[in-house]
């Protein structure tokens, strides 16, 4: 007798962002015919790189140049891709995905990739036409039609997305103003002298920034008109993106009754409270932490996705934590712990503020644990491997800041008379200024 054909475990992957569709592709390479796969999106859209909506926002990328993955790849793979009919519940019991429009979907697996939504803090007039967040694809059209339309902007938010979402606006012609509640720019991956070197860029480039600023309300009637700030002051706009934090989407989980906290709470495995739920992204916590960055995603993604194929091993560890602005000619990194811990940590800093190059490493016990680099970034990738590593730099960690080629320099070289430090620093500051120029 021909024995039956196993069925096919029946996958239904809600989130078709970069964190779900990453964790399917590592699935597919493991295992490509092991499951059945539905992707229910709440985007009418294919996956994209979510990263690029800024560079769509300056006019350097179209929305078609940021498709990961096409329709096309779904159909050539046989995955049912739900575009545009969000899920709206979830039964555990039954194991079922319902969606807005009514249908419901049958999981023998469920992968819950929901991301993450803009934090709203309750400041009067944030429903007013003209008020934007700054999260997807929609809103990047209703941010370039406001720059066909209207002048003036405002920018709530200083951060990482608030300052890509200024230039983009910038490039398309508006005049922008960044209100900003902290006294640094980017204060969570930046130091204040770097977010000072990072202010005198923006001011060259017409942006204007008001820092220790708190918004008490948008102004406006018919529509947004203007940002009034705490100490009084009035700036108007005929345009405001709302751009000061995300917080994880865990709405569909916990009306699942999922454990959560801040987060969807996973283990090391990427599994939830419900060992047939996996979730990953922005929607999660792990041991304590969240996540906004591509690095500790993508290695979410690649833990799940070997897990879903059948791998009982692969466990998620995360990485450095590393960020960079994208703005064009402003160059800007950081990675690791901002901070010194305690005093004996030292902070080993290169500044020049005049050829706008700031430079700052943090040792701890003669390992790499965090570094600042500004005007000049190229060594970021090697400070990464430095942390992730744990290298001991103790042979050459008053050349760290210097650049890569003279601290591994510094170790090939006798160093009694301090030739590397001494000598050849004001060549290494020379050629700093080469690259920041």
């Amino acid at each position: 007798m021909t024995a039956m054909p196993r069925r096919r475990e029946r996958l239904v992957v809600v989130g078709n962002g970069m964190a779900g569709m990453r964790t399917v592709e590592a699935l597919l390479a493991h295992a490509p015919d092991r499951c059945d796969i539905t992707v229910i999106g709440a985007e009418p859209h294919p996956n994209y790189n979510r990263i690029l909506l800024s560079a769509v926002l300056a006019g350097e990328k179209t929305l078609d140049e940021i498709v990961v993955n096409p329709r096309g790849w779904y159909d050539e793979r046989g995955i049912r891709l739900v575009a545009g009919d969000p899920a709206t519940a979830i039964s555990r019991t039954a194991k079922t995905v319902t969606l807005a429009g009514g249908e419901t979907i049958a999981y023998d697996t469920l992968l819950l990739a929901t991301g993450s939504k803009p934090l709203a803090p309750p400041i009067p007039g944030l429903g007013l036409p003209g008020v934007r967040a700054f999260r997807d694809i929609a809103d990047v059209e209703a941010m370039i039609a406001a720059a066909r339309d209207h002048r003036r902007a405002v920018v709530i938010g200083g951060g990482l997305l608030g300052l890509e979402a200024a230039w983009g606006l910038k490039r398309r012609g508006m005049s922008v103003t960044v209100v900003h509640l902290m006294p640094t720019l980017m204060e969570r991956q930046l130091d204040g002298a770097a977010g000072e070197l990072l202010r005198r860029d923006l001011d060259a480039r017409g942006i204007d920034v008001i820092t220790n600023a708190q918004t008490e309300e948008i102004l406006g009637a018919a529509r947004a008109e203007g940002v009034l700030l705490a100490d009084g002051r009035e700036i108007p706009a005929d345009f405001v993106v709302l751009a000061i934090g995300i917080r994880p989407n865990i709405e569909l989980a916990r009306a699942a009754k999922l454990a959560v906290n801040r987060g969807i709470l996973v283990g090391d495995d990427m599994r939830t409270s419900d060992p047939d739920i996996f979730a990953v992204g922005e929607c999660i916590e792990h041991n304590g932490q969240v996540f906004g960055l591509v690095a500790p995603i993508w290695q979410q993604a690649t833990v799940c996705g070997a897990r879903l194929a059948g791998d009982q091993i692969a466990v998620y560890q995360p990485p450095p934590v590393f960020t960079s602005l994208k703005i064009t000619g402003i160059d800007v990194f950081s990675a690791g712990a901002l901070a010194a811990a305690d005093d004996a940590d030292d902070e080993i800093t290169l500044h020049d503020a005049q050829h706008g190059i700031y430079k700052k490493v943090i040792v701890r016990d003669d390992r790499v644990v965090g570094s600042v680099l500004y005007g000049s970034a190229a060594d970021g990738v090697w400070h990464v491997e430095l942390i992730r590593d744990k290298v001991d730099v103790a042979a050459y960690r008053d050349q760290l800041v210097f650049g890569r080629e003279f601290a591994e320099r510094a170790v090939a070289t006798p160093s009694d008379d301090d030739e590397i430090g001494a000598d050849h620093a004001p060549v290494a500051v020379a050629v700093l200024r080469e690259q920041a120029a």
